[in-house]
């Protein structure tokens, strides 16, 4: 079976707006108030919480922001637990293309580097995790994305042939999987990346979901 295998933050979710507030809840529990903006920041929200910690604790000039990142990386992920949806939504369009695929006889997954739990519970609070016939997250496996492996195992686990998948991304950790795994990757433009994800040079790119379908066949038949 062909496989078409989804990223999740940035992809087929706009989580950024919750993963921000949550970084600047540990903002906040420093004395900081809110050190991010849930605009301007929204890329690097979806390079992961470390990745928020380190850009607030840049700005506030911590003295051990290597040890406060430590210390506060849990206390992030039960804040974004406990408000995981409170702004999340699923991008125009993300599950008509998804059912579209599944009607082809396309398998559908999604390979995350969002920890499974976290993942999970998001999708589940979206509605939508039935329509996913595999989920990778970060801790699924001992590697991770861009590690060929996660991918591999997400198309496996929906019934398919990893050498005849297509992952649909936004970021150039994305990019990176799909090469690895010497699969096409389909990137989309509506993420904090925008039309600049062209510059990463994946084998398609969509500005809308209604496009994908015909990108999918067009790749990998």
């Amino acid at each position: 079976m062909r496989t078409v295998i989804f990223d999740l933050d940035g992809t087929l979710a706009d989580t950024s707006r919750d993963l921000i507030a949550a970084a600047n809840a540990c903002f906040r529990d420093l004395g900081a108030g809110d050190l991010l903006d849930a605009a301007g920041d929204a890329a690097v929200a979806f390079r992961g919480g470390r990745a928020m910690l380190a850009l607030g604790l840049e700005r506030l000039a911590h003295p051990d922001a290597a040890a406060a990142i430590e210390t506060y990386y849990p206390v992030l992920l039960r804040a974004y637990a406990r408000d995981i949806d409170t702004h999340t939504v699923l991008y125009p369009g993300a599950m008509d293309a998804v059912e579209a695929l599944r009607a082809d006889g396309y398998g559908v997954g999604i390979c995350t580097n969002k920890p499974a739990a976290l993942a999970e519970a998001l999708l589940e609070r979206l509605g939508v995790r039935g329509a996913f016939a595999s989920m990778i997250g970060a801790d699924t496996l001992p590697v991770r994305k861009p590690d060929p492996e996660p991918l591999r195992e997400a198309a496996r686990r929906a019934g398919g042939d990893p050498a005849r998948t297509l992952l649909v991304g936004d970021t150039v950790t994305d990019r990176s999987t799909a090469r690895a795994a010497g699969v096409p990757c389909v990137m989309v433009t509506f993420g904090p990346g925008g039309a600049a994800v062209a510059d990463l040079q994946p084998e398609g790119v969509i500005g809308d979901y209604a496009e994908l379908p015909g990108e999918v066949r067009r790749l990998i038949g």
